[in-house]
């Protein structure tokens, strides 16, 4: 039985204040990368993000996270996180409600 994989870790060479560190997120892609550094960059105090997909064949992504004034970057990755969590959520209770109110267009496909 193999050993189970957290689903982030922080990538050897992270800055002892944790102001500058690389996180290795698993079984994740360029959905979730892309999304999570526009997340990250809206935080005023990021100084960089990026993100990479280290392999095709890797199921894994890599996000660098650079702070300013040596905050921590644990903290930036945690509340991006949960801010994209709520963006999410509320995207889905509008498009629900859209759905139920019935006040869309609808299309047939006339053969």
């Amino acid at each position: 039985m193999s050993a189970s994989i957290p689903k982030v870790q922080i990538v050897p060479g992270t800055s002892p204040d944790e102001s500058c560190a690389t996180f290795r997120i698993h079984d994740e892609s360029h959905t979730i990368g892309n999304a999570l550094r526009w997340m990250l960059m809206k935080n005023p105090n990021v100084e960089f993000c990026g993100y990479s997909v280290p392999h095709p064949s890797e199921n894994f992504i890599h996000v660098r996270i650079q702070m300013y004034n040596d905050l921590s970057s644990l903290d930036a990755l945690v509340t991006a996180l949960d801010d994209l969590d709520a963006v999410c959520t509320t995207i889905g209770d509008t498009y629900t409600k859209s759905l139920q109110s019935g006040k869309y267009e609808r299309w047939e496909e006339q053969s």
